[in-house]
C-alpha cells in the first residue's frame, strides 16, 4: 500500500518556534499531517533517539508514520517507521539492508541526473526540491520552481509510475497548489507549520489546498 504523503510535516527543534516537538507534532497531525519527519542536525544521537521515541509513542496510535531524517541508527533504536535520506547520506541500498523490506524509505532528489539513477525500486517515496527558496535549510542551488519539479517528476513517473512524489522547500498554503498541479502527490512543509501562530490551523489549511487540487486530478 503506498504511503500517504499528502502532508509531510517536518519537525526540527531549531525551527519549532519554542514548542516541544511532541506538542508540535500533535498539533500538525490534528490538522491533517499524514507523515511526520524528524530532522535534528545539531542534536546528539541520544537526544535524537529520545525525540524519536517520544514521537513514535504519540504517532503510532494515530496511524501516522514517523521517518527520521538521515539517521538510520536513530530510526532503528527508536522503532520509527523508517528514514528520509539525501544524496550525501547513507546509500539507499545500505539503508534498505539495515531497515528491512517493511521500513519506509524516502529520498531527496534535486536533479534530472539523480532522478535517472536512483534505485527507485528500493524507495517508498521521493522528495523533489528545492521547489522554492527556503530559510530552513542551506540550499546553494537556485529554486527549481514548479516547472523544474514537473521535469523531474516526469522522469520518476516514467521509471516508477506508482511511487509517490513530494514537493520540498519553501512550500506554504499560498504556493502548495502550484506544486500539486505540477504533479506532486503531496508536499513537505516545515516553517509554514512549525512557526505559525496556530500550527494545527496552518496544517489544516495546507492539507485543504492539497486535497482540493488532488480531487481534480484526472490521471
Amino acid at each position: 500500500m503506498p504511503i500517504d504523503v499528502r502532508l509531510n510535516a517536518i519537525v526540527d527543534p531549531e525551527r519549532a518556534g519554542g514548542r516541544p516537538l511532541v506538542e508540535l507534532a500533535r498539533a500538525v497531525v490534528a490538522g491533517g499531517a499524514t507523515l511526520v519527519q524528524l530532522r535534528d542536525k545539531l542534536g546528539s544521537t541520544r537526544r535524537m533517539i529520545e525525540e524519536a521515541r517520544a514521537l513514535v509513542d504519540l504517532l503510532a496510535p494515530l496511524g501516522v508514520p514517523l521517518v527520521v531524517n538521515d539517521r538510520v541508527d536513530v530510526a532503528l533504536a527508536a522503532g520509527a517507521a523508517g528514514v528520509h535520506v539525501g544524496p550525501d547520506d547513507m546509500a539507499i541500498e545500505d539503508a534498505r539492508a539495515l531497515l528491512g523490506p517493511g521500513a519506509v524509505i524516502g529520498h531527496s532528489i534535486k536533479t534530472l541526473e539523480q532522478a535517472e539513477s536512483v534505485p527507485l525500486e528500493l524507495l517508498d517515496y521521493a522528495g523533489v526540491g528545492g521547489v522554492y527558496a527556503t530559510l530552513s535549510k542551506d540550499n546553494p542551488a537556485p529554486p527549481m520552481g514548479p516547472e523544474g519539479f514537473a521535469a523531474i517528476r516526469a522522469v520518476l513517473r516514467r521509471r516508477a509510475p506508482l511511487m509517490p512524489v513530494v514537493g520540498i522547500a519553501g512550500i506554504d498554503a499560498a504556493n502548495a497548489a502550484a506544486v500539486i498541479v505540477a504533479g506532486a502527490d503531496g508536499v513537505a512543509v516545515i516553517s509554514a507549520l512549525s512557526l505559525a501562530a496556530d500550527p494545527e490551523l496552518a496544517a489544516r489549511t495546507v492539507r485543504s489546498v492539497v486535497d482540493g487540487v488532488l480531487a481534480e486530478r484526472t490521471e
